[in-house]
């Protein structure tokens, strides 16, 4: 039971952060001469609740997260953006998605990372599964939502927009992210221990 209210947790917390990103991310914005889009600052939560997810319960209910939160997450990016980012966001969602758990699952076993188990390797599936994720899920959804788009400013500066948010969003998930996962594990860790 606490398994499936999690998994009903996280998929609306998952379709949360992509309406929210999908939303943000029809907003260009300009940081040390750098182009990005607000979604920048919202969509690395996701890969932090996918990674934790996969650790704490496993690869299977994280790929179950994934599945449900698909079509609901469709049609909020089709109610805060249009038809083309819906699309663009679900495509990307699915494989970044997907590819985190499976790099995070099999980095974890190379690795002998086991469990909520603080470790000497703990940081190496998320950083590792995080790099992949967040490359196949921005360029994706970028050259799907934007290439030879209406949005003359967006067309013509997709690629670039991709990468500096790509750049932006490892420097996030590594410099913010990575802390807050560790502070999340130890704390789980120090609950289960008590029971």
């Amino acid at each position: 039971m606490l398994n499936k209210n999690l998994i009903i947790y996280l998929v609306l917390f998952h379709c949360f952060i992509i309406g929210i990103s999908n939303y943000l991310v029809q907003f260009p914005i300009s940081l040390l001469s750098y182009n990005f889009t607000i979604a920048t600052f919202t969509f690395p939560f996701i890969v932090l609740a996918t990674d934790l997810t996969v650790r704490l319960l496993g690869a299977s209910p994280a790929r179950k997260v994934i599945a449900y939160a698909f079509i609901p997450a469709f049609f909020i990016s089709l109610y805060f953006a249009d038809f083309r980012i819906a699309i663009a966001s679900v495509a990307a969602y699915a494989f970044g998605q997907l590819l985190d758990i499976f790099v995070f699952s099999k980095i974890r076993t190379a690795v002998n990372d086991d469990g909520l188990k603080i470790g000497n390797y703990w940081y190496v599936a998320p950083i590792i599964s995080t790099f992949f994720a967040q490359l196949i899920d921005t360029y994706l959804f970028y050259g799907l939502a934007f290439y030879n788009s209406a949005d003359e400013f967006m067309k013509n500066n997709w690629i670039n927009i991709a990468t500096n948010d790509f750049g932006f969003k490892l420097f996030v998930c590594y410099i913010a992210f990575l802390p807050i996962y560790l502070i999340v594990l130890n704390r789980l860790f120090f609950l289960i221990k008590r029971k």
